[in-house]
């Protein structure tokens, strides 16, 4: 018996290994990028019971079904109900292309184009927590907190005290939090008994719960940022409710800090982020805020720019950022400025960016000169060579600071700012909002943050780049590998 069982195990063994590895062919390619699929082919075979397990567990970037059902029903519910809403007419100073790239949003499943806005750059860490919270307590009606990160601290202590005032006031208090990111930074409990004890009507975005029957691709994550006070004012961008070191010590013992940006708007756009917000909510809850979206339409703002929200994610059929920034920088003329903290783009993107340098178009690419991922900064880093000579100018932000802002400009017309990074995990995996703005004052203001940029920054020579240890070369190339297994 025992000598047929060695003989069995081992036969077994074998016909399994060939099985996984005959339907990994059949079934890893269907609807992924090559690259994707060729990453996870490859990890399959070499490590076959290691490399099914991953797959089987990050395989997949959809969210499940039951979700898609309820992001499909509020992307019907916001087209029916913006359906024919368009206040932004088309001017002579539109560049030729934008008309274009607004309808591309809206086929997509972006909201319409909106003119009539203000809007005001945020780029102080701390004053940006603070103006957030001023907003807070000036609340009438409702308040709408939506952030991948949020933290009570000594930093954000004040926005939660103004929540808390703003409930005793009778106002309504909507929280949403990502479960995963969150729960990973100190003092996740202690802001969950603080949110319970002010009376919060809270909520955790995709949380990992499998024990509640809740549970999807772990790292399917809703990375937006977002704050809409009475459909009147409302705050996007890159920035975590959540003190600047991220409350590590280690962050404060290398002295890293994190340099973001905010948006904040005034307008009918304002009414557009809420919608974001109510989507989110009634993903989470089943509860649509039919209501909340009646009482976001506010005045026209004081400026006039055309605004357009972009939501995109794993909820949506196609990538909606990835095809939108693409059309901006295949249809720059003179200047792209691209500012990302994670810079791993995928082939189309590579593409548009080199191919902008090499056109004549003038490209900078703005990143940090240290990571806080080690994995996905090795990968970044891989990129550099191409970009270098293709023209590319490459800005490295002094350390200790992680550049975290999130944005662009195209020319001198267009700009995008929000929590979507020009990498293939915001294409993909994460749900993100980005706000197409166009308008030469908002253009204008956003070079005086470039500028500050540059200040703090040095630029990388492909001669210093070629010099690099051999050993980092390596790290970049196979971290490379590990940024296409999606």
């Amino acid at each position: 018996m025992q000598g047929w069982l060695a003989t069995a195990l081992p036969i077994a063994v074998i016909v399994v290994d060939v099985v996984i590895r005959v339907l990994a062919v059949v079934f890893v390619p269907k609807n992924r990028r090559p690259a994707t699929a060729t990453a996870w082919l490859l990890a399959i075979f070499f490590i076959p019971y290691a490399g099914l397990i991953a797959f089987l567990l990050f395989g997949s970037t959809k969210l499940p079904r039951r979700r898609r059902a309820k992001q499909a029903q509020v992307n019907r519910y916001v087209m029916h109900a913006t359906e024919g809403i368009d206040l932004a007419t088309e001017t002579p100073d539109w560049p030729p292309w934008f008309a274009s790239l607004a309808a591309l949003n809206r086929r997509l499943g972006a909201m319409p184009l909106l003119g009539g806005n203000t809007a005001r750059l945020l780029g102080d860490y701390d004053a940006s927590i603070a103006e957030m919270t001023a907003a807070v307590r000036s609340a009438e009606t409702f308040v709408h907190v939506e952030f991948y990160i949020l933290s009570l601290d000594r930093t954000t202590a004040p926005f939660f005290d103004a929540m808390e005032e703003a409930l005793a006031r009778g106002v309504t208090v909507r929280v949403l939090l990502d479960h995963i990111a969150s729960l990973r930074v100190r003092g996740y409990r202690r802001t969950i008994r603080r949110l319970k004890a002010m009376g919060a009507d809270w909520h955790l975005l995709l949380p990992v719960q499998p024990y509640r029957g809740r549970y999807q691709r772990p790292d399917l994550r809703n990375h937006r940022k977002v704050l809409v006070v009475d459909g009147r004012v409302g705050f996007m961008g890159s920035q975590n409710m959540i003190d600047r070191t991220y409350d590590r010590w280690t962050n404060r013992r290398r002295g890293l800090r994190w340099q973001d940006l905010m948006v904040r708007l005034e307008g009918p756009i304002v009414a557009e982020l809420n919608t974001i917000f109510i989507s989110d909510w009634f993903a989470e809850t089943d509860v649509l805020l039919e209501r909340a979206a009646r009482q976001s339409v506010a005045p026209v703002g004081t400026e006039d720019l055309d605004c357009q929200v972009v939501p995109s994610g794993p909820g949506f059929e196609r990538e909606n950022n990835l095809r939108l920034f693409n059309g901006l920088i295949y249809a720059a003329q003179r200047r792209v400025v691209l500012v990302s903290p994670y810079f791993v783009p995928d082939d189309s993107m590579l593409y548009a960016v080199t191919t902008a340098a090499q056109r004549g178009v003038e490209v900078e690419l703005f990143v940090s000169e240290i990571g806080d991922q080690a994995v996905v900064f090795h990968a970044q880093r891989s990129y550099y060579e191409a970009l270098l000579k293709a023209g590319v100018v490459i800005w490295l932000y002094r350390k200790p600071t992680i550049l975290h802002a999130k944005h662009f400009t195209i020319d001198d017309d267009v700009a995008v700012v929000g929590s979507s990074n020009l990498d293939m995990r915001s294409f993909t995996l994460n749900l993100e909002v980005s706000l197409m703005v166009r308008g030469r004052a908002f253009v204008d203001d956003l070079r005086v943050i470039e500028e500050g940029y540059r200040r703090e920054s040095r630029r990388l020579t492909l001669d210093e780049w070629d010099a690099r240890p051999f050993r980092s070369a390596v790290l970049d190339d196979v971290a490379r590998l590990t940024a296409a297994i999606q």
